[in-house]
């Protein structure tokens, strides 16, 4: 897989001023940097890893979730475990796979953790009006927001990966879902279309999770085609799909490609307001596309141009 760069001006130094600033601010304010977080005998690494194991989850998917190296992992769950909070048993299905759960105490020490930080939220929130608490929480969630559309990595890869074929597979049965008269897998792009020199794979991921594709044909001299834009449901409105159409897009001036087109379903009413806002025209029909009402085109010449008249 090849990491695709981001289509973007240098951070400047005062922004990272700023979040560096907020981090050290925030990590502070919440007692991370506390050996006794939330006021109990343990620091928020092992506090936050009783949370997640929830009702029981395997040390690899703790691993990938939390981006933790696995031998500090290794280590929190055997001290958690020595306290009597953790019980680690071997899958019953795959002798592979550790599976950490909450035993009795650790129930309780994860319920009385859950009361005192909702006790520090809400002291923090009380020195707000109703007004600006609104302000703050509409804030942090587009500070959320960003932050994971930020962290999301989009790779180019081969038509036939397995992760293509599964984005691919969960956009066919989305559509599927979606359309009033279903959706046929068999037109959906073959691996050696959206490959090599003249096609592109993308899959965007997250914490190791394909969770968007996007795909880029070759439609006629000059032209390319954009298919199958999907974003994941727990990934929707962080503004991925954007994004990876931008990417795509990249992706065809770089295959020598002035002008690309799209087709849409008339009830995917988000996807041609996003087209349209990203800067295609509407066209008259070019393919044969049963499901397609929308048709679009953009050219990729004048989009070219405009970014770099911009001033920097």
């Amino acid at each position: 897989m090849e990491p695709v760069p981001k289509p973007s001006k240098p951070v400047s130094t005062e922004q990272v001023t700023t979040l560096r600033r907020f981090n050290r601010y925030f990590t502070r304010r919440i007692g991370a940097l506390d050996d006794h977080y939330l006021g109990q005998d343990r620091p928020l690494g092992e506090a936050r890893l009783l949370y997640e194991i929830g009702d029981g989850v395997s040390l690899r998917e703790l691993r990938s979730r939390l981006g933790l190296d696995a031998g500090y992992l290794s280590r929190m769950a055997k001290a958690l475990e020595a306290q009597g909070l953790v019980r680690i048993t071997v899958h019953p299905q795959d002798t592979r796979l550790r599976v950490a759960e909450l035993t009795s105490a650790g129930r309780i020490e994860v319920k009385e953790q859950n009361r005192r930080a909702n006790r520090l939220a809400e002291g923090l929130l009380g020195g707000l009006t109703p007004a600006q608490r609104g302000q703050l929480t509409e804030s942090l969630s587009a500070a959320q927001r960003l932050l994971r559309l930020a962290a999301i990595t989009v790779e180019l890869v081969d038509g036939a990966a397995p992760d293509a074929r599964a984005c691919l597979e969960a956009y066919a049965a989305d559509l599927d879902a979606r359309f009033p008269e279903g959706f046929d897998r068999a037109v959906l792009v073959k691996p050696h279309e959206v490959s090599g020199n003249t096609g592109a794979f993308l899959v965007a991921y997250e914490e190791g999770r394909p969770v968007g594709c996007a795909a880029l044909r070759r439609l006629e001299p000059g032209v390319g085609e954009i298919r199958h834009v999907w974003v994941h449901p727990d990934a929707r409105r962080l503004g991925l799909a954007r994004r990876l159409l931008t990417e795509l897009e990249r992706q065809a001036v770089e295959r020598g490609y002035g002008v690309v087109r799209l087709d849409t379903h008339a009830s995917l009413s988000e996807a041609q307001a996003m087209y349209r806002a990203c800067g295609y025209t509407e066209i008259p029909r070019y393919d044969d596309n049963v499901y397609a009402a929308y048709w679009f085109e953009k050219s990729l010449k004048k989009s070219l141009k405009r970014s770099l008249e911009k001033p920097p």
